[in-house]
């Protein structure tokens, strides 16, 4: 591709800076050679904070650009404390984004890096809308009840790293078709944006393998079934790009136990390192 900066597109609250900055770590460290651009969408983040966030990126080399959303252009959206305004961000992504972008790698922040990024950005989207993974292969009966509850026919996608072709977004994405299902499909919604996303939109989503692109980290003994014993430690360290620690349990909460709970602390470690490394707040240019 002839855009060799992979911009990454990032939703998330003042809570969620810290897991941020660990997975931004883990893939500046893993995708050598490579530049990046972070777009944050955001509707209430300090300034300070986006101040001081953008010293961290910078101190990795990746610009930062925060794009507050003005909340009157959710004035039809239905919102909630179910259905709150951030959810609407990444799939609306194509119309709050500036239309020099033309594609976009959305990653959720509870994600490490540990492979390059580059073969996913350069994926062809065969004229899909997106591209991502579903986790099917490791819970296929979850799967077969979301298509009956959702009355699709393809897998259930997970949206935490979707792949984005932005222009054709900006033409087949409709944001008062997306309002309308949520007002009329609002209670039988169990995962809100997910399930939004499998409906209007799963079948415009190209398949990628989530062994490589969307690790579902509490379901090694899965994979490992799944492969016939094929994807084993070694195989994930040396194959996987994209571990996601999907549920509640989070790697960077102290009880928490996981099988990869060492090497996300690793990365941790590192990003705390680069976050020291920030200059004061009042000497980083707005």
């Amino acid at each position: 591709m002839s855009d060799q900066t992979i911009h990454l597109l990032v939703t998330f609250d003042t809570n969620y800076i810290p897991p941020f900055q660990t997975m931004l770590t883990s893939a500046v460290q893993n995708t050598p050679g490579t530049k990046f651009h972070v777009w944050l969408l955001h509707s209430a983040i300090p300034q300070e904070d986006l101040t001081r966030l953008s010293g961290f990126c910078q101190t990795l080399g990746v610009p930062l650009t925060p794009l507050v959303m003005d909340r009157r252009l959710f004035a039809d959206a239905p919102i909630s404390n179910q259905y709150p305004q951030e959810m609407y961000y990444r799939l609306l992504a194509p119309h709050l984004l500036p239309s020099s972008l033309h594609r976009v790698l959305y990653l959720d922040p509870d994600i490490l890096v540990i492979n390059p990024l580059t073969p996913l950005w350069e994926t062809e989207l065969q004229g899909n809308l997106f591209a991502a993974a579903s986790h099917t292969t490791v819970n296929d009966l979850v799967n077969g009840i979301n298509r009956i509850r959702l009355k699709t026919d393809q897998d259930y996608y997970n949206t935490g790293v979707l792949l984005m072709d932005l222009d054709r977004g900006r033409t087949d994405i409709h944001p008062q078709e997306i309002f309308q299902h949520v007002q009329e499909h609002g209670s039988e919604l169990l995962l809100p944006d997910q399930d939004v996303f499998n409906t209007l939109y799963g079948a415009k989503t190209l398949w990628i393998d989530d062994a490589l692109w969307n690790y579902d980290a509490r379901y090694y003994p899965g994979y490992l079934l799944r492969s016939n014993g094929a994807y084993h430690m070694d195989w994930v360290m040396q194959n996987t790009a994209i571990l996601h620690f999907c549920g509640k349990r989070k790697p960077w909460k102290k009880a928490y136990a996981g099988r990869f709970a060492t090497l996300y602390k690793h990365y941790n470690v590192l990003a705390h390192r680069n976050a020291e490394a920030t200059p004061p707040v009042s000497s980083i240019p707005k």
